[in-house]
């Protein structure tokens, strides 16, 4: 170490064991909970259906007698409870705040559940977002959770950093749709997951076709997928390719995303599950 060390290593060239050492961010659970698994879903852009697959995974592992748990890390654009159709408000105990359970038996935590109002804008900067977002793994009372999903905002900015850095993630799903752009920008989330030692699970393209209910043939609005490309130079595998449904909107929109029979999602959960039951 440096004789005159300022304890700053951004300022400083030596290599010391101060600079060394693996420095752990992680944040500690709430004592009376358990999560045994933590899968984060991100995009490299909004408007791909991140919230949508992120609340069809759970539904699909729900399904397969795990206790699922979904922390919506989305603050600024919370849509998990409108897809489970949840009004009511999250409530709190002596042990922390209490999440709210779902039909089928999913525990969600989203900002929306604290807020007097559901349609109230959060206009908050990037540290208290963050600050949020830990406090939903820390202050949370999470009971016996089997899988928890964690939907982030899109991009690289501050709460998906913090997610990275402050949950014990075991790896995450990268949502993408067959846009050129998409494509490019889906490379930034895998550079990024790369950059933070986080397992790419795998790469779901939602949006990839519709299906004609007169003829049965599949069109593609969005023009070819570059996702065969993108999977063979960074090695990831492809979970499903999701196709426009406007059934399943319906069902989102009108909070019954339980009751969605999506064989897409399904594969795409088996998939998962055989990586950490294998």
């Amino acid at each position: 170490m440096a004789e005159e060390c300022t304890h700053d290593c951004s300022s400083c060239s030596e290599n010391c064991s101060s600079r060394e050492a693996a420095q752990d961010m992680t944040e500690k659970l709430n004592a009376a909970s358990s999560v045994k698994r933590v899968i984060g879903v991100v995009s490299g852009k909004g408007g791909v259906g991140k919230s949508t697959i992120t609340s069809l995974l759970a539904v699909m592992f729900q399904r397969m007698g795990y206790h699922c748990a979904i922390l919506d890390a989305d603050v600024t654009g919370p849509s998990i409870p409108k897809a489970f159709g949840i009004r009511e408000r999250a409530m709190g105990s002596e042990d922390g705040i209490i999440p709210v359970t779902t039909h089928s038996g999913i525990d969600i935590m989203s900002v929306n559940l604290l807020l007097e109002n559901e349609t109230d804008p959060v206009v908050w900067r990037g540290p208290i977002l963050a600050g949020t977002v830990k406090q939903f793994w820390t202050d949370v009372v999470w009971k016996d959770i089997d899988y928890m999903f964690v939907d982030m905002p899109p991009g690289t900015g501050d709460v998906p950093l913090t997610v990275f850095q402050s949950l014990p993630l075991d790896g995450i799903v990268i949502v993408t749709s067959p846009q050129e752009l998409v494509s490019m920008i889906v490379e930034k989330a895998v550079r990024m997951a790369e950059m933070m030692n986080i397992p790419i699970l795998g790469v779901i393209e939602n949006m990839s076709y519709y299906v004609c209910p007169d003829c049965g043939k599949k069109h593609y609005p969005f023009g070819e997928s570059k996702l065969e490309q993108i999977a063979k130079e960074y090695s990831l595998d492809i979970l499903a390719r999701m196709p426009i449904s406007p059934d399943s909107a319906a069902a989102c929109d009108s909070g019954k995303i339980e009751s969605i029979i999506n064989e897409d999602a399904a594969t795409a959960a088996e998939k998962l599950e055989k990586l950490f039951t294998a």
